[in-house]
């Protein structure tokens, strides 16, 4: 793998930053809590205007500030002819069901690949001034203040309670035996980000996307954790020819090795 320096990664994720928090900010302005009109894509996805408008602003901005960087976004380029050497993985608005209906979690997922790894990321849900960063080797940060988990099982650090969070799918799909409470949030990307956080203990998503997983990867793994899929399918480095639109991850995010492996064991596959 080709690894740059740190400051130019630092550079990176400035600029991850910066483009995700103003894209955020121009959702934040399209956003209606009485609801928002949205359609449904080919893959039965929803879509609306402000995801596309969110998705030329967030590609104008990465074209220009780092034009040597290929891009694999949600709502234009899915498909790798090869994987290049420079890679953003951008998502303009995970949560759009959220964002449709009026509801807060939701936000802009920004991932920089280095030979097919994330390297540097970005996530910012701006209802809630939440900006996550990471960068390989050097952490991740929640509003610029280091997240660090601490493992174990049971409740979360100074709480008498932690939770596990998953997507509706979960629900229909799978009997979950967990001592959690449960909390649907309607994000892959803020759930990853609440596992780093150490808000959730961990998270589950059947059919998560690679920009919905990108980011909140880097986070989890720079605070301490791990993101594995039930089937133990890598995620990264990506790979050639795969439309990524079609590939679908269940990805499960954990704050150590021991609540990854409780969270696959508790998963039963309903009939």
């Amino acid at each position: 793998m080709t690894i740059q320096t740190s400051p130019t990664l630092n550079a990176i994720k400035t600029i991850a930053a910066e483009t995700a928090t103003a894209a955020g900010q121009l959702l934040a302005r399209r956003f209606d809590p009485a609801g928002t009109l949205a359609h449904r894509k080919a893959d039965a996805s929803l879509v609306t205007e402000a995801d596309l408008e969110a998705d030329r602003f967030i590609l104008a901005v990465l074209q220009r500030q780092t034009p040597s960087a290929a891009v694999l976004s949600e709502e234009k380029q899915t498909r790798l002819a090869q994987v290049p050497p420079e890679l953003w993985v951008v998502d303009p608005l995970d949560g759009t069901t959220n964002f449709s209906l009026g509801l807060h979690y939701w936000g802009v997922s920004l991932a920089y690949l280095l030979d097919g790894v994330p390297q540097a990321a970005a996530l910012y849900f701006p209802l809630i001034n939440e900006l996550y960063t990471a960068q390989a080797g050097q952490g991740a940060e929640l509003n610029g203040t280091p997240l660090h988990l601490t493992g174990g099982d049971g409740a979360a650090p100074n709480q008498a309670e932690s939770f596990f969070s998953c997507c509706s799918r979960t629900i229909r799909h799978y009997t979950v035996n967990l001592p959690y409470k449960t909390r649907i949030l309607g994000s892959t990307a803020y759930s990853m980000s609440a596992v780093g956080r150490g808000m959730a203990l961990a998270s589950f998503d059947v059919t998560a996307k690679v920009w919905d997983i990108a980011g909140g990867w880097l986070v989890v793994k720079e605070a301490g954790g791990l993101t594995e899929t039930l089937d133990q399918e890598a995620i990264f480095p990506l790979q050639p020819e795969i439309d990524y639109a079609k590939k679908n991850y269940s990805a499960i995010s954990a704050a150590d090795p021991h609540t990854l492996q409780k969270v696959r064991a508790s998963l039963s596959k309903r009939e």
